[in-house]
């Protein structure tokens, strides 16, 4: 049976806390990650904890994207400590930007993850291409008046997630 296209393919507390080892045994080669409170707080530059992280990864192997709604000297701003590809204004969660992200990796829906902390954007997005996601919180609670918004209209799909079945206690918040 088909997932929820709404419901993440996992839940994580936070992008810090993802075992990316093991996706990369899995198979996966390429991530996608939104910015704004998924890595930083909402209009943040890249933290020692971000800068450390991109290292991380790059050490592993894997293939980086950051995939924005945001103009191009904010995604810049955040990328010039961590010099992943990039993605502005990618209208998501149309697909152009996922496409374009996993050209620029070299990867496709197979071996890659979206890792995002909205469902509307983010993880709407990429489970419409196909693609494995992950959803952590948000990491500042302090947002704008559209965000909040959507976060009221994310409690019910989230309790639903919760009680479907397949939250599964390892991912546990």
């Amino acid at each position: 049976m088909k997932q929820n296209p709404f419901f993440p393919s996992e839940l994580i507390s936070s992008t810090y806390r993802i075992d990316f080892e093991r996706l990369y045994r899995e198979g996966y080669r390429g991530i996608i990650f939104d910015i704004d409170n998924t890595l930083v707080p909402h209009g943040a530059p890249a933290d020692q904890k971000a800068i450390a992280l991109f290292a991380r990864l790059k050490k592993i192997g894997f293939a980086c994207c950051l995939v924005s709604n945001n103009k191009s000297p904010r995604v810049e701003m955040f990328n010039k400590d961590v010099h992943v590809h990039t993605v502005a204004l990618a209208h998501k969660p149309l697909s152009g930007g996922y496409q374009k992200a996993m050209k620029l990796m070299g990867t496709d829906p197979e071996t890659t993850f979206v890792v995002g902390d909205q469902i509307f954007t983010d993880l709407w997005g990429g489970s419409f291409m196909g693609l494995m996601t992950i959803m952590v919180l948000p990491i500042n609670p302090k947002e704008e008046i559209q965000i909040v918004l959507k976060r009221f209209l994310e409690r019910p799909i989230l309790w639903l997630y919760r009680h479907s079945g397949s939250f599964s206690n390892e991912h546990e918040l």
